[in-house]
């Protein structure tokens, strides 16, 4: 599967150029941000980790196995991105125990840069936003136009489509749920039947996304809409008033798109018909995934962009810094710039 069926058309016109991202780790870093207050005392260790070239599963795993606990001891708040330098919060469960010698785990690939005792365990989804440095080199785009482009993000979002890395190499991830769709039944391994219902989720949200960018209306409420705020996972329907609330303009509230699963959805109106219709054109899937157990959800369809901003510290390089909620994709934001290819495989000369 192509980039452009697993997530849908571009919002804000064609591709600026091309760049690398991810040339090395470095060029692609990740703060979680976690708006917790650490109280320095209780049975659960906290942990601000950094881990170069690493993913966060392993990183638990060696953490483990240094404070001598079993892997279902550490929590952490998310999955952070294995080729990247990123900086994230793990817990570790010790009643009773003292803070255990970590430099075990530590190497070029892992530090723990801070640890704080809490009364209570690190929940998955409790980091409330991710900031991002993005260094994209050998840079092939005229500055002007990528300018103005970004000036553009800043003031009007981006769609909030999965990023492709969620549908794993040509979309496998979406051809195996498929496949365990059709013969009405869920993989064993936990792990396995986690990512592929994700990915499953993920997919039929970026259909319904796509087709209110092929229509216009990703960014702007219409009557019969679910809405919500950046920061919460509760929404409400829209109205005639609802569609002309201030803080649609100001990028706080947006309308919303379904992550399928059990229940009926509340939409109405055109926003019904368009999301019953793709539910109807994925049906296995969707049947799949209310099976499964999986709650009827909802996701912003426009992604705000906080705090951007960026510079060229060389001519074929751009860098960007910008704040995400939790849960969406950096990469989205570049795919509304630049197309990315792989090192040593920019074909153009560099515009300036």
């Amino acid at each position: 599967m192509t980039e452009l069926e697993l997530l849908g058309p571009r919002a804000w016109g064609g591709s600026l150029g091309q760049a690398v991202l991810k040339a090395v780790a470095e060029d692609f870093q990740v703060d979680e941000v976690l708006d917790i207050p650490l109280s320095g005392q209780g049975e659960h260790l906290w942990l601000w980790v950094e881990k170069r070239d690493l993913n966060t599963e392993e990183a638990a795993r060696r953490l483990a196995r240094a404070a001598g606990v079993p892997v279902r001891s550490i929590s952490y708040a998310g999955l952070k991105d294995r080729q990247a330098l990123t900086r994230q919060w793990f817990s570790l469960h010790l009643p009773g125990k003292a803070d255990p010698d970590l430099s075990r785990a530590e190497d070029a690939s892992l530090r723990v840069l801070k640890q704080v005792r809490h009364q209570r365990k690190l929940q998955r989804g409790a980091h409330s936003a991710n900031g991002f440095t993005l260094r994209l080199t050998a840079l092939a785009a005229d500055h002007q136009a990528l300018d103005a482009r970004l000036e553009q993000l800043k003031q009007h979002g981006v769609p909030n489509y999965f990023g492709s890395q969620r549908f794993g190499h040509e979309g496998g991830n979406v051809h195996d749920a498929r496949q365990w769709a059709e013969r009405n039944a869920l993989p064993e391994q936990r792990n396995v039947r986690s990512r592929l219902l994700s990915a499953a989720r993920s997919y039929v949200f970026n259909q319904v996304l796509a087709a209110r960018v092929a229509n216009g209306s990703w960014n702007t409420a219409q009557v019969g809409d679910l809405l919500a705020f950046t920061e919460s996972r509760s929404f409400f329907p829209a109205g005639e008033q609802e569609c002309t609330d201030p803080r649609l303009a100001i990028l706080d509230l947006h309308p919303t798109g379904p992550l399928w699963g059990e229940g009926v959805s509340p939409t109405r109106g055109d926003t019904s018909m368009l999301e019953t219709a793709i539910g109807d054109r994925h049906l296995a899937l969707c049947q799949w995934l209310a099976r499964a157990g999986m709650n009827h959800e909802r996701r912003i369809l426009r992604l705000p962009i906080g705090g951007l901003t960026w510079h060229y510290p060389e001519p074929d390089i751009l860098q960007l810094e910008f704040v995400l909620p939790a849960g969406c994709f950096a990469t989205v934001v570049v795919r509304e710039l630049v197309d990315l290819v792989p090192a040593g495989q920019t074909d153009s000369p560099c515009v300036f």
